[in-house]
């Protein structure tokens, strides 16, 4: 501080005092002279440790932001890829069917390749679906009794023709006495399928995955085993996290949004659960290891034969109910919507009007002739100018005889749940999300048109037209 004050700088600088201890204290010497007395001067010393805290923090804090944005922008890149390497696929088989000029046999495979593309864009699209319900929390169980064997039986045979085409040898080993835990099969069985899923497409030809399902003491394990390319020890921390992979380069050997794993660790989790995934390393094989709890009461003892589930996930169309002679009103602003659906009502027997917008549709309910008017109506919701739910808002404000009382079906893109409620809450009954299976819907419709006839049998004459439902003093 002397020589600071004879050089006449007062320019500080930082030191380091060092205590007793020999821990240091980041520290900034200064001096000053006073107005008062050019020959006076005032030392100080400024203890930096809080300063320097702040400063790791927010660089700490710069780093991870970087860090997302990074991620955000590869995730982004990955999701604009995966979602178009399908839609190439289906785009470019759908011209050559156009062209007419396929065989029998090509033909049947670029139907093939078209279905299982869009099946596996729509399996895209539900993972990005529930992850946004798990960040927003929206994400619900239907819970009740399961017996683990015949998910883990369903998701091996969901997977059995990827693991054939590989010549994987897939080996099961289930001890149909684990058990019965509370949960949702259908999210279990998603859990499991998503673990085999991964193993057979990390795992090389020739290679083998291995499910185990054992009770031990209070808790159920599961655990999926693998051949396969593995994970390194630094990635290892990182493999359950969103928008997380351990590859996503553009010379990545495998495909997928990386959301897989973070869905199967918070479904785990929802059932009290736990995950956690293991590795000696890249080339020596992956496991991982699912612990769910068993439940604390016992089901009741059946002598039902139970019914093993097959590879098959859609029913044939021959089994749908029939449509003769119904009357539907389609609107859909998408032509190419329009004109599938039209073609499988007809298929069941169905009489088919199809319009592009909510004002075209309202026309048609009220003028049409009372023996003419449409049966049910399915609209879209997102269309231009008007959307589906203020068409359906103008329905119901009708008197009955001019179609104020027809059922409606939301047939729409918007899944979640809010977009449900507000659906059925504006005067649909039904709301179908879209993608729909052809059976699936056709069910729907017979078993909208089926209970809408047995109340309308019911009701007066002079009913009021149909309404959102008041449920003051429901019991």
């Amino acid at each position: 501080l002397q020589e600071l004050a004879a050089s006449g700088s007062c320019t500080p600088f930082e030191k380091a005092y060092i205590r007793k201890d020999g821990s240091q204290v980041p520290i900034l010497l200064g001096a000053a002279r006073l107005e008062s007395d050019e020959l006076a001067w005032v030392c100080f010393v400024l203890d930096l440790s809080e300063s320097k805290k702040v400063e790791a923090l927010l660089r700490q804090q710069t780093e991870e932001l970087s860090r997302a944005n990074r991620l955000k922008d590869e995730f982004l890149a990955t999701v604009s890829h995966e979602l178009r390497t399908p839609l190439n696929a289906m785009l470019g088989w759908s011209t050559m069917l156009r062209s007419r000029q396929l065989d029998e046999a090509t033909t049947n495979r670029a139907i093939e390749t078209i279905e299982r593309n869009a099946r596996a864009q729509n399996q895209l699209i539900n993972d990005l679906l529930d992850v946004s319900r798990i960040i927003t929390g929206k994400l619900r169980l239907n819970v009740r009794p399961v017996i683990l064997v015949s998910v883990i039986e369903a998701a091996i045979d969901s997977i059995r023709p990827a693991a054939e085409a590989k010549d994987i040898r897939l080996q099961s080993v289930l001890d149909p006495n684990a058990g019965p835990l509370s949960g949702d099969s259908d999210r279990l069985q998603q859990v499991f399928w998503n673990l085999l899923s991964n193993a057979v497409k990390f795992t090389p030809k020739g290679g083998r995955v291995q499910i185990r399902l054992e009770r031990i003491n209070s808790h159920i394990e599961v655990t999926v085993s693998d051949t396969g390319q593995g994970i390194s020890p630094e990635f290892l921390p990182y493999v359950f996290e969103r928008l997380q992979q351990a590859d996503s380069t553009t010379t990545r050997a495998h495909g997928g949004l990386g959301l897989g794993l973070a869905i199967v660790r918070h479904l785990v989790e929802l059932h009290g659960g736990s995950v956690d995934a293991t590795s000696a390393g890249e080339g020596k094989g992956a496991t991982f290891m699912v612990n769910l709890p068993i439940t604390i009461f016992r089901p009741e003892p059946t002598d039902m034969e139970r019914v093993h589930p097959t590879v098959s996930d859609t029913a044939p169309l021959l089994d749908t109910p029939r449509l003769d002679g119904l009357k539907v009103l389609i609107v859909d602003d998408e032509i190419d919507a329009r004109e599938l659906l039209a073609m499988l009502l007809r298929q069941r027997g169905a009489v088919t009007t199809t319009v592009a917008s909510a004002r075209e549709a309202l026309a048609i309910i009220i003028q049409s002739a009372f023996d003419q008017k449409p049966d049910v109506l399915v609209s879209d919701i997102g269309m231009p100018s008007e959307d589906g739910y203020t068409l359906i808002r103008q329905v119901r404000a009708l008197a009955p005889e001019q179609g104020g009382r027809i059922p409606a079906i939301a047939l729409t893109a918007y899944a979640r749940t809010e977009d449900r409620i507000k659906a059925l809450a504006s005067g649909f009954q039904s709301h179908v999300p879209k993608p729909v299976e052809p059976v699936e819907f056709i069910t729907v419709l017979a078993s909208l048109i089926d209970r809408f006839q047995s109340s309308k049998q019911q009701l007066p004459a002079e009913a009021p037209a149909m309404s959102p439902p008041h449920l003051d003093n429901f019991c």
